[in-house]
C-alpha cells in the first residue's frame, strides 16, 4: 500500500454510491493507474499519475477541468484521492476526498465510493453525477471484459456445427465456463457436460444446419447481444433469432438464451 500524507481537513458531509462490475478486481483497478485508461472513463485528455502525491487531471465536457491529489494506493483493492474544480464551482481543488474500495463478488467486482465534502450542497449536487459516472464506469470496463465477444460468439455457433466431439469440446472450453447455462424454447441446460451431448442430438435431429452471426455485436454492462440466421445444406435460411450472451468477469460466457424469430408462413 501507498499512501501520501496529505489529506483534506475534517469533512462532515459523504454521499456513498455502489454498483457490480463484470470484471475481476484487478482488471478494475487498471483504469486508476493508467491514463489512457483513466481518460475512457473520465474523457479525452483527462491523466493520472499513479502515485502517492500525483496529480489527478479531469477535463470535462465542455471545457470544465478537475483536478486532485492520490492519496492512498492499495492495489486491488483501494484507491483515494482528493477532488475539486479549477474554477472553484462547486468545490475548489482539494476540498473533498473520494474512496473506492473494490470487493471481490460472484458477478466480479462489488464497488463502493464514499466521497467526502465539507458543504452539505455541493454533496447533493454530486449524487446523480456519480450515478451517472459509475454506471457510465462500469459498462467502460465490461467493454474491456467482453473485447472477444464476436470471436467468442462465432466460436459457440460454429460448436453448434462442428461434427467431431473432441474437437466441440475443446472449441466451447475456450470460450464458455464450465457452468454455462443455456435456455432457448428446446433447452434448458445447466453446465457444459449438459450442454455437449445436446449439441451432439441437434446435429442428430437437424443435420447440416448452421447458425452464423448477423451483423455487429451490441455490448452493454456485460450483455451482449447478438443476431443469427441458421441454414440447411443447402443454404437456404430456416430461421433467424437472437442471443443474449452474459460474460462473465474473466470474459468467457456464462449465460446464453436464445429468441428465436418466427419464419413468415407461406402462401401454398
Amino acid at each position: 500500500m501507498m499512501t501520501a500524507t496529505k489529506a483534506p481537513a475534517a469533512l462532515p458531509h459523504r454521499l456513498d454510491r455502489t454498483v457490480t462490475i463484470q470484471a475481476t478486481p484487478d482488471t478494475v483497478f487498471r483504469f486508476f493507474t493508467d491514463s489512457a485508461r483513466w481518460a475512457k472513463w473520465w474523457g479525452a485528455g483527462s491523466t493520472i499519475d499513479a502515485k502517492p502525491g500525483g496529480e489527478v487531471y479531469v477535463r470535462h465536457p465542455g471545457g470544465i477541468e478537475s483536478r486532485g491529489q492520490v492519496i492512498e494506493l492499495d492495489p486491488p483493492r483501494r484507491f483515494v484521492f482528493t477532488y475539486g474544480f479549477v474554477t472553484g464551482k462547486p468545490i475548489p481543488v482539494g476540498s473533498s476526498r473520494v474512496t473506492i474500495s473494490l470487493e471481490p463478488h460472484r458477478a466480479g467486482t462489488r464497488l463502493t465510493l464514499m466521497h467526502e465534502l465539507a458543504d452539505a450542497i455541493a454533496r447533493d449536487e454530486h449524487v446523480q453525477g456519480w450515478r451517472f459516472q459509475l454506471s457510465l464506469f462500469a459498462n467502460i470496463v465490461a467493454d474491456e471484459v467482453t473485447v472477444n465477444a464476436p470471436k467468442y460468439i462465432d466460436m459457440w455457433f460454429d460448436a453448434w456445427a462442428e461434427p467431431d466431439a473432441i474437437a466441440r469440446t475443446k472449441m466451447l472450453g475456450e470460450v464458455v465456463v464450465p457452468e454455462v447455462r443455456m435456455q432457448d424454447r428446446y433447452s434448458n441446460l445447466d453446465g457444459i457436460e449438459d450442454l455437449l451431448p445436446h449439441i451432439a442430438a441437434a446435429q442428430r435431429f437437424m443435420p447440416g444446419i448452421r447458425m452464423r452471426r448477423a451483423g455487429d455485436v451490441r455490448h452493454c454492462q456485460g450483455m451482449v447481444l447478438a443476431d443469427w440466421t441458421m441454414a440447411g445444406l443447402d443454404g437456404k435460411q430456416r430461421g433467424s433469432g437472437t442471443n443474449v450472451f452474459v460474460f462473465g468477469p474473466t470474459g468467457r460466457i456464462e449465460w446464453v438464451t436464445g429468441f428465436a424469430t418466427p419464419a413468415p408462413a407461406r402462401a401454398e
